[in-house]
């Protein structure tokens, strides 16, 4: 067997699998050389979608000539039991944590099935589904000033410089109400903010992207512009950064950066102290 081969991944849960997901990614980037097919299984809370979900695993050690490598967050023993009648590597996550957090306090966990769907009713999670209204209706500068008191922190930076996508991760992961604005060429000819943003200075902060991968971006959206053409990007991203170094904006370079890495550091830098979700 050659290092090319594909080894198939299942992530498994009684919900809708994102843990077992996020986790599972974390631990599979460390190993960039291996190929992986990735299939999500969510909502196994009986014996009978677990033992499917044991023969689809089968399936897919013979199509890969590869043991398959298993994160489950499955907690009823009986479905955990049915799941392990296949051969393959299982990463049981909730195992891995829940023994030494019972250890620890000194008590037993429920072992329930969906009990992290009482956040439906939790403040949080209704915090939360505000928090993703906010962003999508302060999107693109569509805000005022009244409602910008509202925001938790105000994006600013060009066009197409992932302000709109870290916005709502801001909101769904951390139930941040976050608005963003964008800074176009009349801010750049008058070489200051637009006046409703003064007001909210400690709540700005900035992204900036490369011009090449800007002008990518853009040529997606509106092909052979000038609007997409790399010197203009070269223009408005150089204005921009300009703008923001005057207005002693905090900011960053989205252009390697993934979204989670950028919303940590907005977290930090505006010292909004949130738990994930």
């Amino acid at each position: 067997m050659n290092d090319t081969s594909v080894r198939t991944v299942f992530f498994i849960s009684d919900g809708t699998g994102i843990t077992s997901e996020t986790l599972g990614h974390s631990l599979l980037a460390q190993f960039p050389d291996a190929r992986f097919r990735q299939v999500r299984i969510p909502f196994v809370d009986d014996l009978d979608k677990a033992i499917d979900c044991a023969n689809q695993i089968r399936d897919a050690a013979v199509r890969d000539g590869l043991r398959p490598i298993v994160f489950s967050t499955l907690v009823n023993p009986e479905t955990v039991a049915g799941l392990r009648q296949a051969d393959a590597l299982f990463i049981d996550l909730f195992e891995k944590f829940i023994g030494p957090l019972e250890a620890e306090l000194g008590q037993r966990s429920t072992h329930a099935v969906g009990r992290f769907h009482g956040i439906a009713d939790s403040m949080d999670y209704k915090n939360r589904i505000e928090a993703i209204n906010f962003a999508m209706a302060h999107d693109d500068g569509v805000s005022h000033d009244g409602e910008l008191t509202e925001a938790d922190v105000i994006l600013v930076g060009v066009s197409r410089s992932g302000k709109t996508p870290t916005s709502l991760y801001l909101a769904m992961q951390f139930g941040v109400k976050a608005a963003n604005y964008p800074l176009i060429p009349e801010d750049f000819e008058r070489n200051k903010l637009p006046g409703e943003l003064h007001v909210h200075r400690a709540k700005l902060f900035g992204l900036t992207i490369a011009p090449e991968r800007l002008s990518q971006i853009r040529q997606e959206r509106r092909p052979n512009s000038r609007y997409a053409s790399l010197e203009n990007c070269r223009y408005e991203i150089e204005a921009a950064q300009k703008l923001m170094r005057r207005e002693n904006i905090r900011w960053l370079d989205s252009t390697t950066k993934s979204i989670e890495e950028i919303s940590a550091t907005i977290l930090q830098a505006v010292r909004l102290n949130r738990p994930a979700y």
